[in-house]
């Protein structure tokens, strides 16, 4: 028996458009909202004094790793498709816990806030949140810590001590 194609399915193309579509039209959200964001989040964190030294120890050319995050940022509040790295892998050796997850979407929020319409900041903080808490459980895990629900990972504080500069 052969199966005939379902005249009514919808090519996956066609679903992310539509839901790309949707959800533009219920946030407001589109590639240059998201750009901005981008930009304004990673200003706030290169600034910050928690965050801030994580990633000036790992990245100097900051233009590839924004382009990167609006890639991000693109498939995972408009649903479109264009990322296709794999985060996990990148932040598992990094020397962080649950304050600096914290911190981070502290700072994620305030932007989200402060550059974008309501609807348009719920959806970004909302995807934050679960990023945060996927990448946390996942990095507790790799050091060996099971986290249960509420927990919060807690690395010890010898574990990592900031670069120091070579001009001292």
């Amino acid at each position: 028996m052969t199966l005939s194609p379902d005249p009514n399915a919808h090519p996956p193309e066609s679903r992310r458009d539509a839901a790309r579509e949707r959800i533009e039209t219920e946030t407001g959200i589109d590639e240059a909202m998201i750009a901005r964001l981008v930009d304004g989040f990673y200003d706030r964190v290169r600034a910050d004094s928690l965050i801030g030294p994580i990633f000036d120890a790992r990245i100097r050319d900051w233009g590839p790793h924004l382009a990167q995050m609006k890639l991000f940022w693109s498939s995972v509040a408009l649903m479109s498709g264009v990322y296709h790295g794999r985060p996990m892998p990148k932040h598992l050796p990094l020397p962080v816990d649950g304050r600096h997850f914290d911190r981070w979407l502290e700072l994620f929020r305030a932007t989200a806030r402060e550059l974008c319409p309501p609807a348009a900041a719920d959806h970004f903080i909302e995807r934050a949140q679960r990023i945060a808490e996927s990448l946390e459980l996942g990095i507790a895990g790799a050091n060996g810590v099971l986290l249960r629900k509420g927990e919060r990972y807690v690395r010890p504080t010898e574990a990592w001590v900031p670069p120091q500069s070579s001009d001292q």
